[in-house]
């Protein structure tokens, strides 16, 4: 503005409101360049730097708690908590550390289950070959696909949870006898289900 060009045009090119620009104009003419100057932010200053925050955030999105020495699989806040004091000196609480990590643009999730087996070259080839003859051949027949698979319980699992006092170990009364039930279920993608419930294992399923 100071060469002479016009707020509006500023304001088109820098794409912001032109009142902002209007309203740094005037800062300018009552208290010169230092009235433009960044006023600090108030309140505590952040415990953690730029560059602790930037290697927080590349360590919790390549790295997992066993390639840091931890014995856990998965990130909580309590790891993080531990892994910010041992290697930046810093001791933040878990609701801060929980702050952290959302300014990181990190969120609790429920993390997706991959078998590490996984051949990508073979899916792949399964997909845009082996399924599309699968699917022209059930076409051509009048029949549906199906992708099924198995899964079962038994009566010494343990995956629930109750409350009981601290330090006394709940004891739920259960038959010795161990049973199990195993549900074979298939869906197709039209949306079409099918299950059952049976004993033992489905061989070609085991195989």
């Amino acid at each position: 503005m100071l060469d002479g060009e016009s707020p509006e045009v500023l304001a088109k090119v820098l794409d912001i409101n032109p009142s902002t620009i209007y309203k740094w104009l005037q800062q300018y003419h009552d208290g010169g360049w230092d009235a433009l100057k960044a006023k600090p932010i108030p309140g505590r200053p952040p415990k953690l730097s730029v560059a602790q925050m930037r290697w927080l955030a590349r360590t919790i999105a390549e790295h997992n708690p066993p390639q840091e020495q931890f014995p856990y699989a998965l990130w909580t806040l309590a790891l993080i908590r531990e892994l910010i004091r041992s290697e930046c000196g810093v001791r933040l609480s878990e609701v801060s550390v929980g702050r952290v990590l959302r300014t990181l643009g990190f969120s609790p999730q429920r993390p997706l289950r991959k078998a590490y087996q996984q051949d990508p070259a073979w899916v792949d080839q399964w997909r845009h070959k082996d399924y599309p003859k699968i699917r022209k051949r059930a076409k051509r027949e009048g029949a549906l696909v199906f992708f099924a698979d198995e899964s079962g319980i038994r009566s010494e699992d343990h995956s629930g949870h109750t409350w009981g006092p601290t330090g006394e170990t709940p004891v739920v009364e259960a038959t010795g006898a161990r049973l199990a039930l195993n549900m074979l279920s298939a869906v197709s993608p039209q949306g079409h289900f099918r299950f059952m419930v049976h004993e033992g294992r489905v061989p070609w399923l085991s195989a």
